[in-house]
């Protein structure tokens, strides 16, 4: 008589490969690295497809990365919106950031005033005295109420004892200037 063989018992749990992915994929959503996770849950999808329970659970996480790559800005294309990330960057401490931006409107334009402005900010914070004092004056050259925004900005604080930063800043009083015609 045949008797009929039992069914293999299941595997105890996933695989220790798939559950390294998993886990990278989770630690990457944690810090809100969303293509990074996606991918790992990606890979988990396609290198394990018998890892029924955890593949119930990586689709969902999936689909919030892919949420949120979707609400996420795309990259700034204009002047005005490269600048205007610059600025935001530079206010958040990413000088870095700020620097690549600015760069790039630089490169395509070296006559933008807050491009110039916002270089000579980083210049200073990063302490080129000499490099900030150029492209501020570059920038003032294009635009000279700069200088009043400089003259109040924290940014050149490491400026401020600097003769040139003044001269730049407080440019000598022009005779005549700002005088009314006496009246007869």
């Amino acid at each position: 008589m045949n008797v009929p063989k039992a069914p293999p018992p299941p595997p105890p749990g996933p695989s220790p490969d798939a559950l390294v992915l998993y886990q990278q994929g989770m630690e990457a959503l944690q810090r809100h690295a969303y293509e990074q996770s996606a991918q790992r849950f990606q890979t988990l999808l396609t290198q394990f497809p018998g890892e029924r329970a955890l593949l119930d659970r990586t689709r969902v996480y999936l689909e919030l990365c892919q949420r949120e790559l979707d609400r996420r800005p795309s990259d700034p294309r204009t002047v005005e919106e490269r600048l205007t990330a610059a600025t935001a960057a530079l206010n958040n401490g990413n000088d870095a950031q700020a620097e690549q931006l600015v760069q790039s409107v630089l490169a395509a334009d070296g006559s933008q005033d807050l491009a110039l402005y916002l270089m000579a900010a980083i210049e200073a914070r990063r302490g080129g005295t000499d490099a900030a004092l150029s492209y501020l004056g570059q920038a003032i050259a294009i635009s000279p109420e700069v200088r009043a925004q400089a003259r109040h900005d924290a940014d050149f604080e490491v400026l401020r004892n600097d003769d040139a930063f003044h001269a730049l800043i407080d440019p000598p009083f022009a005779p005549g200037a700002g005088r009314r015609p006496r009246r007869r």
